[in-house]
């Protein structure tokens, strides 16, 4: 079994996403996706998301995309890294936060940047400030 992992806020479904879903699973055969917490998004962003943890993880799960969907770690992000033990890490094409020491803490782990989908429509900013108006 050849898992990927992927990570991020995930505020409210939409295609981008859809398409970092199928792209991730294209490279392997089992998803895992970790929902950032509601404290590392304030942390990140410096805004808290429209919706919070819970309901962006019930909202995946009831989209049925990953094998598995968790909730990320507030303190130590590579935690789960370390109990799932994915082949594969894949990283938005704007994934910054936590990504500068992936390959030096997890050297066996394959690390691949997915590609955007239209981001000039479809990143969660942009969608956001479209729900506000």
């Amino acid at each position: 079994m050849k898992k990927v992992m992927v990570f991020g806020t995930f505020d409210s479904l939409h295609p981008g996403h859809l398409n970092f879903f199928k792209q991730a699973k294209r490279i392997g055969n089992y998803l895992i996706v970790v929902v950032a917490r509601d404290v590392n998004v304030k942390k990140i962003k410096g805004q808290l998301p429209r919706f919070n943890e819970d309901k962006r993880l019930s909202m995946l799960l009831a989209a049925e995309i990953a094998d598995i969907a968790i909730l990320g770690q507030i303190r130590n992000p590579y935690a789960v890294i370390r109990k799932y033990r994915p082949a594969i890490i894949a990283l938005g094409y704007d994934q910054n936060s936590f990504t500068a020491d992936l390959k030096k803490q997890f050297p066996n782990v394959k690390i691949v940047r997915l590609k955007p989908y239209k981001p000039e429509i479809y990143k969660s900013s942009i969608t956001n400030k479209k729900l506000k108006k």
